[in-house]
């Protein structure tokens, strides 16, 4: 049986770094179709970027074995551009992880996965976050410093998608990788 995976560029494009997740999605299918890697089945992974997070997130999860998740993150501990790699339980909660007419993409999975959905596990979800300067201002384009950590994150992505699935935390990547807690 193979394995399903969902690559999801999250966040809104029209707020400056907030879009970066939807910019390294567009790279990394663009990378993929243009040089496709031997060691990734491209017949077993779907691309998306979307707008939103929480529950509706985790039902677009429905099916998939494996979910890889890039997003901004804004956490003040590095400078932008920084590429982190977590795991979902990695994540405390966020400035738009819910809000009071949704839950958290966690409970959301654990939710459809009571009701007989097929989700991921928590350890099968991964994001890959790049440190946002700006997510405030109207803008179609990134900050300069974040638009540089782009190509740090689609390697990131790739080298998820090459390698077999294995348990174990998150964290900072160099070059602005980081891996390890926070």
């Amino acid at each position: 049986m193979r394995l399903r995976t969902l690559i999801v560029g999250l966040g809104n494009p029209i707020l400056s770094d907030d879009g970066v997740g939807w910019r390294i999605e567009c790279a990394l299918r663009q990378q993929l179709s243009d040089d496709p890697s031997p060691a990734v089945d491209l017949q077993t992974v779907d691309f998306l970027h979307i707008c939103t997070g929480g529950l509706a997130l985790a039902e677009l999860m429905i099916g998939y074995d494996r979910v890889i998740v890039a997003d901004a993150i804004v956490t003040g501990q590095a400078s932008p551009g920084t590429v982190y790699h977590f795991r979902l339980a990695d994540l405390p909660g966020t400035l738009n992880s819910s809000n009071s007419h949704d839950t958290s993409l966690r409970l959301g999975l654990q939710m459809l996965r009571s009701c007989g959905a097929h989700v991921p596990r928590e350890g099968d979800v991964d994001f890959i976050a790049v440190e946002a300067q700006d997510v405030w201002t109207f803008g179609e384009s990134c900050t300069p410093a974040v638009e540089q950590g782009i190509p740090a994150a689609v390697t990131a992505v790739t080298e998820l998608l090459a390698a077999p699935r294995q348990s174990g935390s998150g964290g900072r990547i160099d070059n602005g990788l980081q891996r390890g807690k926070r």
